[in-house]
């Protein structure tokens, strides 16, 4: 496997372009579009919230019920969400819309809002960007590029990952982008990200595979707690690899699940080291933990405690926080037989040890804390499951982002 430059226009036949549409920002690009040459195989998952978008329901339907899918639309700024019977018309009427300009039939079209909740999309800036896009169609990286850069909301930078491999002499890319920034909680998050392979593989791997890796790469992030009405992940593969179709889990299926694996790790991590106001990355590692679930219930209950959070922000090495969030994540495990370390670019130190706190420097460790990524290794002792999550630090920024959203 190659890491490569590039996102949704690395695998063969895929083409993408944004546009400045004028939805809600005023200054810069808010819609993008994602084409295949050709129709595609599709899989998805989507947020576990019970209040669900209207392009949620619009591609639940897609996925479930089409064989294919050649296309997505994306707009940033209004999520298109509790906007009732009006919010799928606009799906219906963006899909069509498609349609017209393109050719790529309505029910092979996915959609995606990501932005405010409640406001009501206005139908003719989406109808312009869908056609201003159709027209400007690439497959080069630049293009991909420029479609990461328009589905942002808060997201500081944008997202992409690509990488390359072999199955059967033929080269295989997997491609991502992504945006996310706050309202970001495991079990889907306001994240969106969409993934292209010209891979050749049933729908039902596709969708297997998409869904096992989702649990443990964006499904183990958070920024702040909060799970999403729009999360949505999307997988594309349109087969122009020309690599023998992929129908049962055979090496060449493993192949391809360590390139996806690969693909959204990498875009997860962006997303929890972008979260609005962060300083820092913040990853928890738990090793030697009794089962998989409990390595994961571990991890998870470390990054999304509020005082960790604030603690990695201030470079303070409160190990009692971390310890605490441990004991209440519904984990069973011996305070008094396992140890802590903080890792970053700047180093390692244990700081807890079998119930008590190491001889280590205040110093040192405030050091490895001040990095922009930083990781705690909490070894349970117990067993050989392990598990890796992400967030990031909390900050005043957080606050004043959040406290006027919707201006």
């Amino acid at each position: 496997m190659e890491v490569i430059t590039g996102g949704v226009t690395a695998a063969k036949g895929f083409k993408a372009a944004a546009t400045a549409a004028g939805i809600k920002y005023k200054d810069r690009t808010d819609m993008a579009m994602i084409v295949s040459e050709v129709p595609a195989a599709c899989a998805g998952t989507f947020t576990s919230n019970l209040v669900k978008a209207a392009p949620v329901k619009w591609d639940q339907e897609i996925v479930s019920e089409e064989e294919c899918a050649q296309a997505v639309v994306i707009n940033a700024g209004i999520a298109n969400a509790c906007t009732g019977t009006q919010g799928m018309e606009y799906c219906r009427k963006t899909a069509e819309a498609m349609e017209r300009v393109t050719g790529i039939p309505a029910k092979q079209v996915l959609v995606a809002s990501t932005g405010v909740i409640g406001m009501q999309l206005p139908m003719e800036k989406l109808v312009f960007g869908v056609e201003a896009m159709a027209n400007k169609l690439s497959d080069s990286i630049t293009s991909g590029k420029e479609a990461a850069c328009a589905i942002m909301t808060t997201d500081t930078k944008s997202k992409e990952a690509a990488v390359t491999f072999e199955i059967d002499g033929k080269t295989v890319t997997v491609g991502g982008m992504c945006k996310g920034s706050g309202m970001i909680h495991p079990n889907m998050c306001t994240m969106l990200g969409f993934l292209t392979t010209d891979l050749c593989i049933s729908k039902e791997l596709l969708k297997e595979a998409l869904c096992e890796d989702v649990k443990d790469t964006y499904n183990m992030i958070s920024v702040d707690g909060d799970t999403s009405t729009n999360d949505t992940v999307l997988l594309l593969a349109n087969g122009m690899a020309g690599n023998a179709k992929i129908t049962k889990k055979d090496h060449n299926y493993q192949k391809f699940t360590e390139a996806l694996n690969y693909v959204n790790t990498a875009l997860a991590r962006k997303m929890a080291g972008d979260g609005e106001g962060a300083t820092a990355l913040f990853e928890t590692k738990v090793i030697h933990a009794d089962t998989k679930e409990h390595a994961k219930l571990l991890a998870k209950s470390v990054i999304c405690s509020s005082l960790t959070k604030a603690a990695i922000f201030g470079h303070d090495a409160n190990w009692g926080r971390i310890l605490c969030a441990l004991g209440y994540s519904g984990a069973a495990f011996d305070p008094e037989n396992m140890e802590l370390y903080f890792q970053s670019k700047a180093g390692q130190i244990q700081i807890y040890k079998d119930g008590i706190a190491t001889e280590y420097s205040e110093e040192d460790a405030t050091k490895i804390l001040s990095e922009e990524e930083v990781t705690v290794l909490a070894d349970m002792k117990m067993g050989e499951a392990e598990a890796t999550a992400w967030g990031c630090d909390l900050t005043y920024d957080y606050v004043k982002i959040n406290a006027d959203y919707r201006s």
